[in-house]
């Protein structure tokens, strides 16, 4: 059984090594260069093909920018016989356009919720018309330690409005607005956030543009950020208990750093 991994950046390559546990895998790419690496890479359990081969295989996995799923999805469904998945990042469009163009075929949106340098982890799925290709596909990528979880289309992408969009606004507003200070003056906090900024700024830019042009988030955080900025007293402390602290939902988890603080206070 093959499959057609289209894309060969870090999250395609990510899909091709996961995958060739069960599946033998072919690569494309517009830069037939990448898909010639990521192949080799792999030695014979895969093999580099030209984006606009006239092979059909038993799936079809996407791993392109978010702007162009759409179109991929057209380009390639009728090299899908039997699956097409895809692990763009985002799921209500690709959901809503397999739907349309693979009526017959198995379909599933997949979203690694991590770098692939990060592998394993959380991987987010939507299984929209599940068969024995894509379940194979599911138990393959659990089977390299990583959680799958079921979600619908559009539980995900509001979800992403918070954990990617708002997430990383605020990481990159702070580190926009922060100044160079002495590491000796550092806090427990500041240090995570520092460590946050470089993870975020880490990344590929164009991801992380696709990202924020994708969801919405960054006005939500924009306008907290604001209310913060101006309060004072008690509309200070009315912020911070509507935040989480003190007040947390039961089960809440606080940090160290803010866990000592309020214990600090309690001791007063």
């Amino acid at each position: 059984m093959e499959v057609l991994v289209v894309g060969a950046g870090g999250m395609g390559r990510w899909a091709g090594e996961t995958l060739a546990a069960s599946f033998s895998v072919a690569f494309a790419d517009r830069d037939p260069d990448a898909s010639d690496a990521a192949a080799a890479a792999l030695g014979e359990r895969a093999r580099a093909v030209s984006l606009d081969t006239t092979e059909r295989f038993e799936a079809v996995c996407l791993a392109v920018p978010i702007s162009a799923v759409g179109g991929a999805i057209e380009a390639h469904a009728a090299r899908a016989e039997r699956a097409m998945l895809d692990v763009t990042g985002v799921m209500v469009e690709p959901v809503t356009e397999m739907r349309a163009r693979l009526t017959d075929r198995e379909r599933v949106s997949l979203h690694p919720l991590f770098a692939p340098a990060n592998a394993p982890g959380n991987v987010a799925a939507v299984v929209d018309a599940r068969g024995p290709v894509t379940d194979r596909a599911l138990e393959t990528i659990a089977d390299a330690g990583n959680d799958v979880f079921e979600t619908q289309p559009e539980a995900h992408d509001a979800a992403m409005e918070t954990v990617q969009a708002g997430a990383h606004t605020a990481i990159l507003a702070y580190a926009l607005a922060a100044r160079d200070v002495r590491e000796e003056f550092a806090t427990p906090v500041s240090q995570r956030l520092d460590e946050l900024v470089d993870t975020v700024t880490g990344g590929t830019p164009r991801v992380y543009r696709e990202i924020q042009e994708s969801f919405e988030g960054a006005d939500a955080v924009a306008e907290a950020a604001r209310r913060v900025a101006d309060a004072d007293g008690d509309a200070f402390e009315e912020l911070y208990a509507e935040a989480g602290l003190p007040g947390d939902p039961p089960g809440a988890v606080r940090s160290g750093a803010e866990s000592d603080a309020n214990d600090e206070e309690s001791r007063q």
